[in-house]
């Protein structure tokens, strides 16, 4: 079995836009991670007349595999083989075949290979393998069972699977084609929502296959509104959908500016995020008309830190010698007043917390837990930090902190006391998408 193609998929964090993101009214600013979902795909013969098979392996997490058969009727029905349940993984592998419609006479057994690079879960007792080109970490239990840091992995899942297999079923496929990534992107996001079960804000998918950008979600109709009952009318709906609908989403690229990136801190503990967004859901309709109000005031500091990041990249690019000077000041933490856009910046943010923080004394949802503002306040005393969120929706998942490219956080907290729950994340901003790699990367890791 020779490997025959390889795609990766970044890791995100939702800088600001955290629950306002699930309307389509307000922007938000995603920022693609260098922590990346792998998947290196292979073909076998097939010996079935009226079927095929899927086979996806992740070696890291105690050898997992998941196995599909795939019936032709009416439909393409997929079938787990051993009663090994991943939901992700069975829907990327159904709403494909049914979107790509396989002969199962002609067509070749799949087998998907899956890694993810060690930022998505908490280290624990894993044990580091690497190559030349790639290194991993391998746990001792199921995937279910290693704590996530919140990076995204689901969807970075779904992607590079839905990209694996469309490559079989479409040989010509070309990641960097603007066509292609659509096709990836609105694949992906119905297989995500189906299998989370609710149609979410699709910025995780949409990180995962475009990169970092400004973000506006598509409208929630066009997944909620597909056929469940009738497996002919699904198949005929995803194409529909997939190839003529007009998704109607903002997804314009972005990059942080020069000097300046993003550093994850993870705490170790995770949240459920469909939680947090329920309580919040709820709050909200309990506490109109103020709760609207609540929400403009967010999306108004969200509006402001993209501004003052883009008055940042326009500073540096029309006064580079300003702008170092700036980053100087950052760095050696004398930076008080270091400029009107750092301000805009931190005010921006604080206008954000303070909001979310209201919003969680009210509404029991852990959006900032006072742990987490705790930690957040300590880390924005450290020399070369601009400002820190809880991204996403919030949480337990790991804090952001934007700081200068030369900002050594590790060191400045190693052995401090206040510091002790964190760990920080070798990670850094991508600003591509799915990409594609050699399938050679991955062999003899040890």
């Amino acid at each position: 079995m020779q490997p025959s193609r390889a795609f990766s998929a970044p890791g995100k964090a939702l800088l600001v836009g955290g629950h306002l993101v699930l309307d389509p009214l307000y922007e938000s600013y995603v920022v693609a991670l260098s922590s990346r979902m792998h998947c290196v795909v292979s073909k076998l013969p097939s010996n079935g007349i009226d079927h095929f098979s899927v086979t996806i392996k992740s070696a890291q997490f105690d050898s997992d595999e998941w196995n599909y058969k795939i019936l032709r009727g009416s439909s393409y029905e997929v079938l787990e083989v051993d009663g090994k349940k991943n939901p992700f993984a069975k829907k990327a592998v159904e709403v494909l075949v049914n979107y790509c419609q396989p002969d199962p006479q002609t067509t070749e057994n799949v087998v998907l290979e899956v890694f993810s690079d060690s930022a998505y879960h908490s280290t624990g007792t894993s044990t580091l393998k690497k190559n030349e080109y790639n290194q991993f970490r391998f746990h001792d239990s199921t995937i279910t069972k290693v704590p996530k840091t919140g990076l995204g992995s689901s969807a970075g899942l779904v992607s590079v699977l839905v990209t694996s297999l469309l490559s079989v079923y479409q040989g010509n496929l070309d990641v960097n084609s603007p066509n292609d990534q659509k096709t990836i992107h609105n694949l992906a996001q119905v297989a995500h929502c189906q299998a989370q079960g609710k149609v979410g804000s699709g910025f995780d998918v949409a990180a995962a296959v475009f990169g970092s950008i400004i973000y506006q979600r598509f409208d929630a109709k066009l997944i909620e509104n597909l056929p469940t009952e009738q497996p002919a009318e699904y198949a005929q709906a995803i194409r529909i959908l997939i190839d003529l609908t007009d998704w109607n989403f903002t997804h314009d690229k972005v990059t942080l500016p020069p000097g300046i990136r993003v550093i994850m801190g993870d705490v170790s503990s995770g949240s459920e995020t469909t939680k947090l967004v329920a309580k919040v859901k709820a709050w909200y309709q309990q506490n109109l008309p103020r709760s609207l109000t609540v929400f403009h005031c967010i999306n108004q500091g969200n509006l402001k830190f993209i501004e003052g990041i883009e008055k940042l990249t326009t500073l540096s690019r029309e006064s580079p010698a300003v702008y170092q000077e700036l980053l100087e000041k950052l760095d050696s933490g004398h930076d008080a007043n270091a400029s009107v856009e750092i301000t805009q910046i931190r005010h921006a943010i604080t206008q954000v917390r303070e909001n979310f923080q209201l919003i969680t004394r009210e509404s029991g949802a852990d959006i900032e837990p006072s742990s987490q503002t705790s930690l957040l306040e300590r880390c924005l005393k450290l020399n070369g930090v601009i400002t820190g969120v809880v991204p996403g929706a919030g949480g337990y998942d790991a804090i952001a902190l934007l700081v200068t490219e030369t900002a050594d956080i590790p060191s400045q907290t190693s052995g401090n006391a206040d510091f002790s729950t964190v760990t920080w994340l070798d990670l850094h901003q991508e600003n591509m998408g799915i990409v594609e790699e050699k399938p050679s990367h991955y062999l003899n890791l040890q």
